[in-house]
């Protein structure tokens, strides 16, 4: 009886070194997990970093500091200590600086950021990497096709708050509220005369150089404006696209239609100063102040 007490203790006391043994080998494997998960990877940091700027757009930017606090905190989440990985440290410095190394070897435009001149070749190559699955437009950029996809979508998330007008995109909204504002923030150097739209200011400078770009290929015409060409285009095509509904007689111009229908409607919003009498068309009105009054011209 003795020895059988003797065997069961030293069977315990071996049962107990081995369970020992073995929390020590569980927790020694676990260790260099533990200082895993506690140093933070900068390479995935700088990954995720760049993954971020990516979708960054000129429209948008979110501030450094706003940037620099959600990174911070996520990177906290997933591994239990503060990152010490800092994003746009080197584009941030860059704005400051106005240090541009990246410069496109087709035509010398500098950028700040690497993403940023690889967007740009894509004008020169002619790459649309991004196809619109409903009509097979492409586009250069992911955000650029988004816009278009309200087209066919219908959505205009952009309203003005002054008239209830909706846009599709942001811009064209921004451009709106100047109907509103009066804002006419491009001026033209030589006359002094202003515009609500760059566009619009880039048309009227070839007024004072007398730049006519735009040539029809049937007579020779030049015209100052693709849209001036495109209606002269209809007169050599005998297009008329412009119907009258009330009658059906057709036009080539939206403006001429426009007169037209005063005929049905009986407006006429053109009135003599002189004597009273209201024309439908501008032309009439001006020729019967001239001929029966002398007037000349209405223009103060």
């Amino acid at each position: 009886m003795a020895f059988i007490k003797e065997e069961s203790e030293d069977v315990k006391i071996e049962e107990t070194l081995r369970v020992k043994h073995e929390e020590t080998e569980e927790q020694t494997d676990l260790k260099p997990l533990k200082e895993e998960h506690i140093v933070p990877n900068v390479n995935e940091e700088k990954e995720q970093y760049e993954m971020t700027h990516d979708f960054k757009t000129k429209e948008e930017s979110i501030s450094w500091p706003q940037t620099k606090e959600t990174f911070s905190q996520k990177t906290t989440s997933k591994t239990g200590t503060k990152s010490y990985f800092t994003p746009f440290r080197s584009g941030n410095l860059k704005v400051h600086t106005g240090e541009k190394p990246f410069t496109c070897p087709e035509c010398g435009k500098r950028f700040t950021q690497k993403v940023n001149l690889n967007r740009h070749i894509q004008i020169h190559s002619g790459e649309k990497p991004y196809t619109c699955q409903q009509c097979g437009k492409s586009f250069n950029r992911q955000g650029v096709l988004n816009r278009h996809i309200r087209v066919h979508t219908g959505e205009k998330p952009f309203t003005c708050q002054q008239c209830g007008f909706s846009f599709t995109h942001k811009g064209n909204l921004k451009v709106h509220m100047r109907i509103h504002t009066g804002e006419k923030p491009y001026t033209c150097p030589e006359c002094g005369k202003s515009f609500t739209r760059k566009v619009h200011l880039k048309v009227h400078m070839r007024v004072h150089s007398e730049e006519s770009p735009f040539i029809c290929q049937l007579c020779g015409i030049c015209f100052i404006e693709k849209g001036f060409l495109n209606r002269h285009m209809q007169i050599h095509t005998g297009e008329k696209c412009y119907v009258c509904h009330q009658c059906g007689r057709s036009f080539s111009q939206k403006g001429n239609l426009k007169r037209h229908m005063r005929v049905h409607t009986g407006e006429k919003p053109y009135t003599c100063i002189q004597c009273g009498k209201s024309f439908s068309i501008q032309s009439n009105c001006n020729k019967h102040m001239r001929k029966l009054h002398g007037i000349f011209s209405t223009r103060s």
